[in-house]
């Protein structure tokens, strides 16, 4: 059976929403408005005379029959992709294209892939990134990402997993007028007596400050009124006065040149895992983004 260009379009989108089980999500990765996408699916279904999405206010799900073509679907369609990126293979670099799409933590898209992606597009300026900054632990295939970027300790155990940046010293900073109205801690154990930015992590949970000195180490659930997900959000509150914040280094660096922010319990930093590219080790790299992880190595903007 010879399929047309219509009808090979028409999977395509199909793929996409079961991807992301969602019509905006989908039509932003398709370049089509949401009811583009809708009425798309429905003549879809009409010509085949099968329901495959059940679409509700809330939710979007396959039916059966949608189970099934994804699962038929869902190789081939990888396949054909790879085919096609190896074509990138075969031109110089500055002339590879496609489309890169990243799932990445807050800290590495300011501190990995800012200082990195100006020098990218001068390489390589036909190849588009898309990339969605979230603390959750997205599953980067449900995301419909080419991959993602974490913490190493936090890369799903069953994704290939390749590091792009040395381990991050974490430090606690706080405003020089609110030290000198609340003291300076000497001994993490003093952070009891302050007021700290609590920090919530991408499962809900909160994420207890490490300390380690001379083999000690220290974990603790220090108190706050305040708890919050955002670095920037946490610079300028510890820059205003409201507390004392626990970040990488590479954030706070800017602000305590300026003389806005001060390292406290120098002697205490930890460093913890740096950063990992990961994804499904059943998936072929792309070329753009191959060369976009030989970058990062070779500017090494965290070093490695």
């Amino acid at each position: 059976m010879r399929i047309n260009r219509t009808e090979l379009a028409d999977l395509g989108t199909f793929l996409a929403i079961a991807r992301h089980r969602n019509f905006r999500r989908a039509g932003l990765e398709l370049g089509v408005s949401a009811s583009a996408l809708s009425h798309a699916l429905k003549s879809m279904e009409a010509r085949l005379g099968v329901r495959l999405v059940n679409r509700t206010s809330r939710s979007v799900t396959l039916t059966a029959a949608g189970e099934d073509l994804l699962a038929s679907l869902d190789a081939p369609f990888a396949a054909i992709g790879c085919a096609l990126d190896l074509l990138n293979q075969h031109r110089e670099p500055a002339k590879a294209t496609g489309r890169i799409r990243l799932n990445v933590l807050e800290h590495a898209s300011t501190l990995l892939l800012a200082p990195v992606l100006p020098l990218f597009h001068e390489r390589h300026p036909r190849v588009e990134i898309d990339v969605r900054v979230s603390n959750d632990l997205l599953d980067v295939v449900d995301a419909g990402a080419d991959a993602g970027v974490r913490y190493g300790g936090t890369v799903p155990q069953d994704m290939v997993a390749q590091r792009l940046s040395a381990d991050l010293r974490w430090v606690v900073v706080g405003r020089p007028s609110y030290l000198e109205r609340h003291g300076t801690p000497d001994h993490p154990r003093d952070l009891a007596a302050h007021r700290c930015l609590r920090i919530r992590l991408g499962d809900d949970s909160l994420y207890r400050w490490e300390f380690e000195r001379e083999g000690e180490t220290i974990a603790l659930d220090v108190p706050g009124a305040v708890t919050l997900d955002n670095t920037q959000f946490a610079l300028t509150l510890a820059a205003a006065g409201g507390g004392l914040a626990y970040l990488p280094e590479p954030c706070v660096g800017p602000s305590v040149a300026r003389g806005e922010l001060r390292i406290v319990l120098a002697d205490w930093v930890v460093a913890g895992a740096g950063f990992h590219l990961y994804y499904p080790g059943r998936r072929q790299l792309p070329t753009g983004l191959r060369l976009l992880v030989d970058l990062i190595r070779e500017v090494r903007p965290l070093g490695l």
